[in-house]
């Protein structure tokens, strides 16, 4: 079939190469220059299968109402009249059960365990280079009732095959000696050797340019409009490229385009309840190499992750819950730089910070929309949230599956299915 996959971040590639390795044409359509220049552009960095108990938890609705004037606060929800706001988050609270949880987090170890192996095969295949690290991911603690209540979603995860040990502050150090400024204030700390980190902004374009060496053609600059349809079929995609109107036609359509994913498909009538997470990061030269880490981190008190890219050290958390506008809030980034240094105060040079904004499309269960709309030729690979780097290839093997009308091997609750 000709395919046509919109979005060309981390989600749409991997979901471009998957479709081509299975014999389709494919044309992905971006705004962008460039691949993986939005929400993919400095994310955190984590391949964090570790990272799977939802933000709706039975303990998030009294974290966000401490945190509702707080500029700073991990998790910011800024009230706006906006009714897709409000149903996101009525349905967050839904999720906010110990079984929705344990639900949720069933899903997001499955998926992550299946794509961080395809992401290992699909490196060895084709040899690619993106710094990554495979020294695992350390969450480290110095709350000692933040600690306590990682214990009991650690253990699912344990259960589901996720290797993420419980261990003590002098382990916390002995794998990760970064840490030892804040040695006396580790409450306790997980590790999961399996867990990787990298820049997925280098993987995408990467892996991008092998796509176009393998045939797929990548249409940038070109906005998206909307759909032609009818009855229960997609007939083409209107586009506007530097000022021209075109609609492009394909056999099936993917729809990856994050969280601008559930405008598109309420023009379809389709109801994604998918919305936009502002993330914040920092990228920082190394300053010293004995005081700076190698193992990636999760400050999970500060919703915080850090990854060692190169000579560069990547750290990246919170959410803010506002819309749709990138523009940056320096309250926030300076809060990220405050809180690194003071964990690591010889690591990076952190008065040359460079801060980053970007949109995460956020589901309230955390889990992504993976698999086949309500209408024949049109199929869903978005809402992956703060785990789309994460859980891309997985995702993109899963739905090349799909359309290949095979059922994957990951067992996930897929859409359509």
């Amino acid at each position: 079939m000709h395919i046509l996959v919109l979005g060309a971040g981390v989600v749409g590639t991997t979901t471009a190469w998957f479709l081509q390795k299975q014999g389709h044409q494919v044309t992905v359509v971006d705004r962008q220059s460039s691949a993986g220049l939005e929400t993919s552009y400095a994310n955190g960095g984590q391949i964090s299968v570790s990272h799977a108990e939802p933000w709706a938890n039975p303990s998030a609705p009294l974290k966000v109402l401490k945190w509702l004037f707080q500029s700073d606060a991990p998790l910011l929800f800024r009230p706006r009249l906006d009714p897709a706001q409000w149903r996101w988050a009525l349905a967050f609270l839904a999720e906010c059960t110990s079984a929705r949880a344990a639900h949720n987090i069933r899903q997001m170890v499955n998926l992550g365990t299946y794509s961080r192996s395809q992401l290992q095969a699909l490196r060895r295949e084709l040899g690619l280079d993106y710094d990554q690290l495979e020294k695992g991911i350390l969450h480290f603690y110095t709350n000692p009732e933040e600690f306590d209540g990682a214990l009991e979603p650690t253990r699912i995860m344990q259960d589901l095959g996720c290797d993420r040990q419980i261990i003590d502050a002098n382990r916390a150090v002995e794998l990760e000696p970064a840490l030892a400024p804040i040695k006396d204030r580790i409450a306790g700390a997980t590790y999961t050797s399996e867990d990787e980190s990298g820049d997925a902004r280098k993987f995408t374009q990467a892996l991008a340019k092998r796509c176009e060496e393998a045939g797929v053609e990548f249409r940038y600059g070109t906005d998206i409009l909307g759909f032609d349809q009818a009855g229960d079929r997609i007939l083409g995609v209107q586009t506007l490229r530097d000022g021209h109107h075109e609609t492009l036609r394909a056999d099936s359509y993917v729809l990856c385009l994050g969280s601008y994913s559930a405008i598109l498909a309420r023009q379809l009538g389709i109801t994604l309840n998918i919305y936009p997470a502002k993330g914040y990061s920092i990228t920082v030269p190394v300053k010293n190499e004995e005081a700076a880490f190698k193992v990636s981190l999760t400050d999970d008190e500060y919703k915080l992750v850090y990854s060692r890219l190169g000579d560069r050290l990547r750290v990246a958390g919170t959410a803010e819950l506002s819309g749709y506008s990138r523009k940056l809030n320096l309250t926030r980034c300076r809060a990220i730089v405050r809180r690194t240094a003071e964990v690591m105060p010889e690591a990076g040079d952190w008065d040359r910070a460079e801060f980053w904004t970007g949109l995460r499309p956020a589901t309230p269960s955390n889990v992504p929309y993976i698999g086949k709309s309500h209408f024949a030729n049109l199929y869903l690979n978005t809402g992956h949230g703060t785990l789309g780097w994460t859980h891309s290839c997985g995702s993109a093997a899963a739905l090349a599956d799909i359309i290949a009308r095979r059922r994957p091997e990951v067992d996930f609750s897929f859409a359509g299915m």
